[in-house]
């Protein structure tokens, strides 16, 4: 009789996780399933971590979040993002010293429109615990330059200009897969400068990491996860300013199935986050 009722025990505990709905499943690099908790753990050995994003996704903006107040529990920690721009660095400071409220920050400092839902909560975490908070990214109007006129037109920059972006002339490497990849996505509308805008947002963001990395403190960089697939982008550029630095990459993709990674998210990050497809959007 007590064998039945662990074959009913068992169908019921089967049934239960086969109507399981996670929003999301972590990997390793090979494709094995892993925890968060491990990941979490892995962490605490790197100098720097890139938690790469999709903009509008709302549970790894949640991860996000849960991920750097559970690290600061174990380590000291400074905070960098691609979302905030290296000109609006005075801006974001006075908000963090209480010296300017939210709404003048929004007012003097360029933010993402989605800044209220997905990056405000960061940049409070950091000013509650009174951490820095780095403005990484190079100003968007010079990306914009590059774009047009290719790395030759940030020559032309002010002194003050170029302490906003990496130090010229930026290093760059056409045949790195990702920018190759960018240009045979965008096939016939194509531009050789194309990958060389996303190369200077990858130059400057790895500058201003490297530039503030501090003595047993773990860097985490918030970036579209583009930015740092593949081990490539940001990861290359810090690479070049601090060789033996100590990276772990997060990189994000959706799935139909998040139950079984599809090959071509394989070897992107050190972790993968797969998110159900159908997850909400924040914009």
């Amino acid at each position: 009789m007590k064998y039945f009722f662990y074959i009913i025990a068992f169908l019921v505990s089967f049934n239960g996780v086969a109507q399981d709905k996670l929003p999301y499943q972590l990997y390793t690099k090979n494709g094995k399933k892993t925890s968060y908790k491990k990941m979490l753990k892995e962490s605490e050995n790197a100098e720097v971590v890139l938690f790469g994003e999709h903009h509008d996704n709302s549970i790894v903006h949640w991860l996000q979040l849960e991920f750097t107040k559970d690290l600061s529990e174990k380590k000291q920690l400074v905070l960098g993002a691609e979302m905030i721009e290296a000109d609006n660095q005075k801006q974001l400071n006075q908000y963090l010293k209480g010296e300017i409220n939210q709404k003048a920050f929004d007012t003097l400092a360029r933010l993402w429109n989605n800044h209220k839902t997905d990056y405000k909560p960061l940049v409070d975490f950091a000013k509650s615990k009174n951490l820095t908070f780095v403005a990484a990214n190079i100003p968007r109007r010079y990306a914009s330059l590059v774009y047009k006129q290719g790395f030759e037109a940030l020559d032309k920059l002010s002194a003050e200009e170029k302490t906003w972006i990496a130090p010229l002339p930026i290093a760059y490497d056409k045949n790195l897969p990702g920018y190759v990849k960018m240009l045979k996505m965008m096939g016939d509308h194509a531009s050789e400068n194309m990958p060389k805008a996303q190369a200077v947002k990858d130059a400057t963001m790895g500058y201003f990491i490297a530039k503030n990395l501090q003595p047993n403190t773990i860097f985490i960089h918030y970036n579209g996860t583009y930015h740092s697939d593949n081990f490539e982008g940001i990861n290359w550029y810090l690479k070049r300013e601090k060789p033996s630095v100590k990276i772990m990459t997060i990189a994000t993709v959706s799935q139909k199935d998040i139950s079984k990674i599809e090959k071509e998210n394989l070897n992107l990050a050190d972790f993968i986050i797969v998110v159900d497809e159908d997850m909400t959007k924040t914009f």
